[in-house]
């Protein structure tokens, strides 16, 4: 079973890392129905057209399988060829929740064809941390920079404050990162240094005059302290002291 397993590791490897697929499979960016047009250079047309709004033409090489036929109706996210959906192109058509979903289906294929059960929430906690960060695309009131790669949850409370103050939010994009450069992304500079590229990740931490409150469990476990977590919280804490 072992020796099996590995045969379809590179295939979780690449939807983890969020590589390209070899065989990138085009999508339709909208609803509507199927026609074909004028194949030009050694590529064949597909026209989805809406309901409402101007037709999207995809252009798809003449030897790749076409998986839809003429009058078919299309929904936004439907694989128009044979291959592996990009993950980037799930995310900027169907958003984040589905994302999620076809992470979690495409990784528990992989196991299960070999037999092997994995409960969905071990895989879904690592999805989270790839989806944890979002791009600034309208800095409102707020400190942020128009492009720049913000935590979730800073975000959210940024935001929070700005609505309570009555002043303009910002606006994001979510970003999907693999789980290489999401450890790195991490906010504790510790904990990134840890994982890869020490040298790289301590020096723009002390370039930047960066602080690290330790708020994870790995940099706590690293500084040898009590981790954040069941009887480590702070609220249980302060009930022991009481």
């Amino acid at each position: 079973k072992t020796k099996d397993i590995t045969g379809g590791l590179p295939r979780v490897a690449e939807l983890f890392e969020v590589r390209k697929p070899k065989e990138n499979a085009v999508i339709s960016e909208i609803d509507g129905t199927v026609s074909f047009g004028k194949d030009t250079k050694g590529k064949r047309k597909v026209v989805v057209s809406p309901e409402v709004g101007e037709p999207r033409e995809y252009l798809i090489p003449k030897g790749k399988h076409i998986s839809v036929h003429e009058g078919d109706y299309v929904r936004a996210g439907e694989a128009l060829m044979d291959g592996s959906a990009n993950p980037h192109d799930i995310l900027a058509v169907r958003g984040e929740k589905e994302l999620a979903k076809y992470l979690v289906d495409e990784v528990q294929q992989v196991y299960r064809l070999q037999g092997v059960k994995i409960n969905d929430k071990h895989i879904e906690a690592i999805v989270r941390q790839m989806l944890k960060r979002v791009r600034i695309t309208e800095p409102g009131d707020s400190d942020f920079l128009l492009g720049e790669s913000i935590d979730k949850f800073i975000f959210e409370e940024v935001n929070q404050r700005l609505l309570e103050e009555g002043l303009r939010p910002a606006v994001a994009e979510p970003l999907l990162l693999g789980i290489t450069k999401a450890s790195l992304s991490t906010e504790s500079f510790i904990s990134a240094a840890s994982f890869q590229e020490t040298t790289k990740v301590l020096t723009e931490a002390a370039a930047a005059g960066k602080v690290d409150y330790l708020n994870g469990l790995k940099e706590n476990v690293i500084m040898g302290r009590l981790i954040p977590a069941g009887s480590g919280l702070r609220g249980y804490r302060e009930i022991s002291k009481a």
